[in-house]
């Protein structure tokens, strides 16, 4: 029987771009991230949420094909409506009204690349439910 990896954690996640700048001014700018890398020389820039770096990087300039990932992160808020207000003065346009699951609101939209992202806010203890 072979050990499983001692995996602790997930270090950044990836969104590919095909302009890096105009990437840099959304996830900067306009969402307020703050930017601990910016490589334009090597295509890539990285920003920190709070626990977890996104990574931004131009596909074709490492070999791979542009697609947008559709999956959406889930980017945790205080208050939604007032991010989601901010975001909307800001010209973010939400594919959605803000849907509530019973334990959490959620806001989803994309960034200028087509990459998935949504608002997020937990209310109330999430319920685990598994085998």
């Amino acid at each position: 029987m072979s050990e499983l990896p001692n995996i602790t954690g997930v270090d950044f996640a990836s969104l590919p771009t095909q302009d890096l700048e105009r990437a840099v001014a959304f996830y900067r700018d306009t969402l307020g991230l703050a930017i601990s890398v910016h490589m334009p020389d090597r295509g890539f820039a990285e920003f920190e949420t709070g626990n977890l770096t996104l990574s931004v990087h131009e596909s074709e300039r490492m070999g791979l094909k542009f697609a947008p990932n559709p999956a959406a992160l889930a980017l945790h808020v205080p208050d939604l409506a007032a991010a989601r207000a901010d975001l909307e003065s800001k010209g973010v346009v939400f594919h959605i009204p803000t849907i509530d699951t019973g334990v959490c609101h959620i806001a989803p939209f994309n960034d200028p690349d087509g990459n998935g992202l949504m608002l997020h806010h937990r209310y109330a203890p999430r319920i685990a439910e598994h085998d």
